[in-house]
């Protein structure tokens, strides 16, 4: 997993570029070079079960420790973080109501048809049809047609619903019916659900997902779930992450940053330094900078106050060098525990750069003094100019 969110990989190619990479292999405790996979892709969503979040964050602890010994990261650097929200989108398609009730319809039509009901009709042929209908009324912004397309089709979703409804009977108990009802309760819910509001239902296999606003002029509106980042304020490393389900106030979770950093890192921090979006955060135990503060600021913490906008890019990164900017796992439990490797890759790059650099300037070095000894003997060999006169 950690060679997962390090270079962006699936289950899937991770798995397979572990057969040709003989770093990933020697990475992972192999002697000699292996032709076969290791284990079956299937087998890292199985082990992401067992370990849950807790055990992400015992990977998350590890990187931290791994970026102390090799020098990127100090203790000093440890007690100054920079604390930030942004939104980890979900694997799902932009919701529009014509997509969810033909989904809903589609969905109990097939499980009617796993479960050997016979529905009286299932509109098959004419929901698909008006699905399509209701976008391009949409785009010709003939919005009285869509607002009527819409409510038709609404009604073939609730015809399909209650007549799978009205014969729950003749399916025996078992998980099947289990299966059944749980999508006739979620089915009503997105039927009856009201246009504004709380508690929506965006996405039918994943009904957990928060619609958020961060104010944004590209996106409007994100789906997914937010996540809360703390990171050193001078090198950028990960020192907390944490998936925040139900969209709460950024200052409300301030407090569960800090926790969390303080128990991956065994240290408290003292400064924390953050945007104006933290207003009436409620912490008292670490001084807390809010961008734009004015009053009582010395030269340095008006310093530290302005290396606030630098885990922007960081967060960047984890959005585009990682896998931050859509979760494919399923339900909260996922989402806690994908942002959490998240933030284990990001570190993992950290570490490398490092010693990339440091590499770097080793070979730098042994250049120049290769080149200084080369001068050195050709000056050694060359003849006085009176001897040679």
């Amino acid at each position: 997993m950690y060679l997962q969110h390090l270079h962006r990989l699936s289950d899937e190619a991770v798995v397979a570029r572990w057969v040709e990479n003989p770093y990933f292999q020697h990475f992972t405790g192999e002697i000699f070079f292996q032709h076969q996979p290791p284990i079956h892709p299937s087998s890292l969503s199985r082990w992401r079960d067992r370990i849950g979040d807790e055990g992400a964050e015992w990977l998350l602890t590890k990187t931290i420790e791994a970026g102390r010994s090799s020098g990127v990261v100090d203790d000093d650097s440890l007690s100054r973080v920079s604390v930030d929200t942004t939104v980890m989108e979900k694997n799902i398609a932009y919701p529009t109501d014509a997509r969810l009730y033909e989904k809903a319809r589609a969905k109990i039509v097939a499980l009617a048809q796993e479960a050997g009901v016979q529905l009286r009709q299932t509109y098959a042929r004419k929901a698909p049809l008006l699905a399509a209908q209701v976008g391009r009324y949409a785009h010709a912004r003939q919005f009285k047609r869509m607002r009527k397309a819409l409510r038709t089709l609404k009604g073939y979703t609730g015809r399909v619903m209650r007549d799978l409804r009205r014969q729950i009977d003749l399916i025996p108990p078992g998980t099947l019916r289990e299966t059944v009802l749980d999508t006739l309760v979620l089915v009503s819910r997105l039927l009856h659900q009201a246009p504004r509001g709380g508690g929506k239902i965006y996405a039918l296999h994943e009904p957990d997902v928060d619609c958020i606003s961060k104010g944004k002029a590209r996106v409007r509106y994100e789906f997914g779930t937010k996540v809360s980042i703390a990171t050193t304020i001078d090198e950028g490393f990960v020192v907390s992450i944490r998936a925040l389900p139900g969209n709460p106030y950024d200052g409300h979770t301030l407090v569960e940053a800090l926790e969390q950093v303080e128990i991956l890192t065994d240290q408290r921090p003292e400064l924390a330094v953050v945007d104006r979006g933290y207003r009436g955060h409620g912490v008292e135990t670490t001084r807390v900078l809010i961008s734009g503060s004015k009053r009582g600021l010395t030269p340095a913490l008006k310093k530290l106050l302005r290396r606030r906008s630098a885990i922007e890019p960081e967060i960047g990164h984890m959005k585009t060098d990682g896998r931050l900017a859509r979760c494919p796992l399923k339900g909260l439990r996922g989402d806690a525990i994908f942002a959490v490797l998240c933030g284990c890759g990001h570190n993992l790059r950290k570490i490398l750069n490092h010693i990339r650099k440091l590499l770097s300037l080793l070979l730098a070095m042994i250049t120049k003094a290769i080149a200084a000894a080369a001068i050195a003997r050709t000056e050694n060999k060359r003849p006085h100019p009176i001897a040679a006169a």
